[in-house]
Order: structure tokens, then C-alpha cells, then sequence
């Protein structure tokens, strides 16, 4: 995902993040229903997920503190991860 929130004001209507594939290569945009967040104990076990709607494969990438923020901050469902 390349990390681009586009968080407008509540008129404006949902947040769409912008994200890649790194399957078949394709760009789009998804909505927070689409974007699962996975928050571990450490930098290592934090992910987000989605999967492709260009090929249908799951994609996992990493999140730091910045993707972390916008995603939580556009509604992304969130799991915390134990252990």
C-alpha cells in the first residue's frame, strides 16, 4: 500500500486509501471495509491485509506507526495480536 489516506471531512463522504498489488502490479483504491489491521507486540507482527481486486490474491504488507495511524483514523477494522 503505498500509505495515501485521503481523509476528508465528514461531508465529504468515506476515506479511500490507495494501495498496490504485489502480485500483478495493479494500483486502486479501497475502502476501510476492504483493509483488515493486525497489531502485534512488535514493528515485525503489525500488518495490514487486503485482498486484490484486480486478481483476488491476498496481499499482506507491514505497517509502521504512520499507515497504523491512517488506517485506524479511517476506520479500518483493527485485530490486536496477543503473545
Amino acid at each position: 500500500m503505498t500509505a495515501a489516506a485521503a481523509c476528508p471531512s465528514p461531508a465529504a463522504g468515506p476515506v479511500v486509501f490507495r494501495a498496490g498489488c504485489p502480485h500483478c502490479r495493479s494500483s486502486f483504491e479501497l475502502a476501510a471495509a476492504d483493509l483488515r489491521l493486525a497489531i502485534g507486540a512488535s514493528a515485525r507482527t503489525t500488518f495490514y491485509s487486503f485482498t486484490c481486486p484486480e486478481c483476488g490474491e491476498a496481499v499482506r504488507k507491514p505497517a509502521g506507526e504512520r499507515i497504523v495511524e491512517l488506517l485506524t483514523g479511517g476506520g479500518v477494522r483493527t485485530m490486536r495480536l496477543h503473545g
